[in-house]
């Protein structure tokens, strides 16, 4: 049953998808998508070690609203800075080092550089993976330093606001989006747009086998601003969502399933063939982006709300929420766990939207205790 917390004192996306929706965006009921192909997923590993939130560490400051966040093979970690289309290179006791610059940012509103992804096979590659807004849409490239950036999946709708931006590569080495809709609802039940959506690619950028349509990149539908993908180890993917003026979501992301916006905000979706979140808050309570998952727990940084949100995962389940870290460190971001099961987190303060202090904005660690 979902949690309700509340404190009170593309590049075309593919027209076969059309026959499992609807054909009016704004109708309020839709039948229930058909259940899409098994997809064989392997589970992550999982570092052994719980997340000291006591202890905290500064791994970097001064940095200029850092976005996305992804860890290299040998443990340093790359973090997009969203105004200046930056990719720094960060490890505890070292100076940020420039590895990458991304040409063609436009940085306006909450677009710029957002999400980053190392490539599964980073080692041989050398790949990393960037989501940024560029001057006619939101696009993925895959770079590596010294090379032109190659353009892989564009035609993402951009706007002032909504344009989602993580990335991340799930146990099944396939490349998932969380977009927004761009300010303009009705995309996110579009079939023919990549917009409200979460996208599942092959690392090439086309659509990857075994979507719930073949040819269609499209995952999951009827979301408005996707800002979080985390994957616990059974091999199930979780997503956060912006709501709009009442409540913010976590959901359970199946294949083919619509979460209802704009029809619906928050739970109450069910009757009409809608799939309902596990979690919500308040809107000045969370601000969902980043989440990540450690062992059994689930973590989730919260903007407007300036605290770090956890629950316990269990069978597809989310339960026992706690805020921690209420305004301690102000607006947060991206949360990410490391490969020696540290926690990373990275602060918003500087993004036009917070109360910067000396310092900001910073990437802090948590060091893993057994």
């Amino acid at each position: 049953m979902p949690i309700s917390i509340e404190l009170r004192p593309v590049t075309a996306v593919g027209a076969a998808l059309v026959v499992l929706l609807s054909a009016c965006a704004g109708e309020q009921h839709r039948e229930p998508v058909p259940a899409a192909p098994t997809v064989t997923a392997t589970a992550p590993s999982v570092p052994a070690g719980t997340p000291d939130l006591a202890a905290p560490e500064e791994v970097a400051q001064g940095l200029e609203v850092p976005w996305g966040l992804s860890f290299l093979p040998d443990g340093t970690a790359l973090v997009a800075e969203r105004e200046t289309g930056r990719i720094l290179r960060v490890a505890p006791g070292r100076a940020p080092e420039l590895f990458a610059e991304v040409p063609g940012v436009h940085a306006r509103g909450e677009g710029g550089l957002l999400g980053l992804a190392v490539a599964p096979d980073h080692a041989e590659t050398g790949y990393v993976y960037a989501y940024f807004t560029a001057a006619d849409d939101n696009r993925i490239v895959r770079l590596r330093p010294g090379a032109q950036p190659e353009v892989v999946f564009d035609g993402i709708a951009k706007a002032g606001n909504h344009n989602g931006g993580r990335i991340a590569f799930g146990p099944d080495g396939m490349l998932y989006v969380g977009t927004g809709d761009a300010g303009e609802e009705s995309l996110s039940q579009d079939p023919a747009s990549p917009n409200g959506k979460i996208l599942r690619l092959a690392p090439d950028g086309t659509p990857a086998p075994g979507n719930p349509t073949a040819g269609s990149p499209v995952w999951s539908l009827g979301h408005r601003n996707v800002q979080g993908l985390a994957w616990h180890r059974d091999g199930r993917l979780y997503a956060a969502e912006f709501g709009q003026n009442r409540y913010d979501e976590v959901n359970l992301i199946e294949p083919g399933h619509n979460y209802g916006w704009p029809a619906v905000e928050g739970e109450g979706g069910a009757d009409g063939g809608f799939t309902d979140p596990l979690l919500t808050w308040t809107t000045a309570q969370a601000s969902p982006s980043g989440i990540a998952i450690a062992a059994d727990t689930l973590y989730v940084a919260a903007l407007r709300g300036e605290r770090l949100w956890t629950a316990t995962v269990s069978d597809g389940r989310l339960t026992e929420p706690r805020d921690r870290l209420r305004g301690t460190h102000g607006r947060l971001r991206t949360v990410t766990v490391a490969p020696d099961g540290a926690l990373w987190l990275t602060t918003s303060n500087t993004d036009g939207r917070g109360d910067p202090h000396e310092g900001d904005d910073r990437i802090l660690r948590f060091p893993a205790r057994r």
